[in-house]
């Protein structure tokens, strides 16, 4: 059953709260908070074969390093997006953005294993709610029809970022050395934090006061934990884009982590050069995330159930590729399917983001998307490096990389699952919310 543009929640008489260009200058810095979000913790991935021969690393270690971040992300992001929506957004995002900045600089002082794990595990406190209340923000000041677009491109910041960290902290580490590398990292952060709070404030972001349920302006009476709990699992379908996301995020999180050790290994380039390797894949899934999420609001405009047949089609594309990509031999044919499979891997994030704002009231929209989030993490960015890792130290890297795609085949099952529930489930919700505007 097809979903016309009108059942979607799409409200074409949409009014803006703040001036079109006040809203992009708050995606831009939003944005920017993003790249250095994920250029923190992807460095760590470019010194990986420095670190693994300075301190006599496992490819277990070194994958625990990376999984701690994504691990604290997944479990705090729930909790610190709930205190957001309540304390509030913009405040939240310099508290979390100067947290992992300095833990950063951290980093770049670490000793030994131990301190580095410590300095990691604050960094993922600090990025643990960004990337959930940074969208609640971003999709608060701009039309309801973009949601895919915004979805997909601003969460391409996260591979952008990825790029940066993982191509300058490899060139910063040959040059100048690992620490140095971190240190960087560091000072582009509290840069960004210092501009976020001289630009954006929560006054001018809703002028209006905080929305309620109802969508008019007024003093918020924020849903006990039991509504919403209800608000945020409501439907099959949103729990489906839930889990659909964080399995195909499993292979982005392993393919970001290992991709460098990768090219270190099978394509015998040194650290600085395996860095820059990763990054141009890291980059193709960047403009992925953003094209894939301007094409579903295009295919997806007038019937909404169309998100998900893209999105699973994204997910069987991007398995297939990459698994046949790592089983031919180095050269040309596998790097193209290797690129193949980057664009496409997360280009789920676009029509998931939209999915899940379309399902969950703008009221707790932080706090679902905390829900997104915790799922991306703790059943893919996070287990995604470990686990490859621990199958890499029994059976090769490359045999690790070799399984690891079929993940993507379980996530277009669930996407699938979802599509057939969506219709039924949206129409219930939005007579919900037409019975709360009466």
């Amino acid at each position: 059953m097809a979903i016309h543009v009108a059942d979607a929640g799409i409200d074409i008489r949409y009014t803006p709260k703040v001036s079109r260009t006040f809203a992009w200058i708050v995606f831009a810095l939003t944005f920017g908070l993003l790249l250095s979000d994920y250029m923190s913790r992807q460095v760590l991935n470019a010194v990986f074969p420095v670190l693994k021969a300075e301190w006599g690393l496992s490819d277990t270690q070194l994958g625990s390093l990376n999984s701690i971040v994504s691990l604290l992300v997944g479990l705090l992001t729930f909790p610190l997006s709930l205190l957001a929506d309540r304390w509030g957004r913009v405040r939240s995002i310099v508290l979390m953005a100067a947290l992992w900045s300095l833990a950063t600089a951290a980093c770049a002082v670490a000793e030994n294993y131990g301190q580095m794990f410590a300095a990691r595990f604050f960094v993922g406190v600090g990025e643990a709610a960004y990337g959930s209340v940074g969208i609640a923000v971003i999709i608060a000041v701009f039309p309801p029809h973009m949601r895919s677009t915004l979805s997909g491109a601003f969460l391409a910041g996260g591979a952008f970022g990825s790029v940066l960290g993982m191509a300058l902290g490899g060139v910063i580490g040959a040059q100048f050395g690992w620490r140095w590398a971190f240190g960087a990292m560091a000072l582009f952060g509290v840069a960004l934090v210092i501009l976020y709070a001289l630009v954006v404030t929560e006054k001018r972001l809703n002028p209006d006061g905080p929305a309620r349920p109802g969508g008019k302006a007024g003093n918020a009476r924020f849903p006990s934990l039991r509504g919403l709990l209800a608000g945020l699992f409501s439907s099959i379908s949103v729990c489906c884009a839930y889990v659909g996301s964080g399995l195909q995020l499993f292979m982005m999180g392993s393919m970001m982590a290992w991709l460098p050790s990768f090219a270190n290994r099978y394509y015998e380039l040194p650290a600085d050069r395996a860095g820059l390797f990763a990054a141009v894949f890291v980059l193709v899934g960047a403009v992925g995330m953003t094209s894939c999420g301007i094409i579903t609001d295009r295919l997806s405009r007038d019937f909404a159930t169309r998100k998900w047949s893209v999105a699973m089609a994204y997910s069987l594309i991007s398995s297939i590729a990459l698994f046949v990509g790592f089983h031919l031999p180095n050269g040309p044919a596998q790097l193209a399917l290797l690129a193949v499979g980057m664009f496409f891997v997360a280009g789920t994030t676009g029509p998931v983001g939209a999915m899940v704002a379309n399902l969950t009231h703008p009221a707790i929209h932080a706090t679902a998307f905390a829900t997104w989030s915790l799922a991306n993490n703790l059943i893919g960015m996070a287990p995604g490096p470990f686990l490859t890792g621990a199958l890499a130290d029994r059976i090769g890297l490359l045999g690790a990389l070799q399984w690891m795609p079929l993940v993507g085949l379980t996530a277009a099952a669930v996407f699938a699952l979802g599509r057939r529930n969506y219709a039924s489930d949206l129409a219930r919700i939005r007579a919900q919310q037409a019975q709360e505007n009466q």
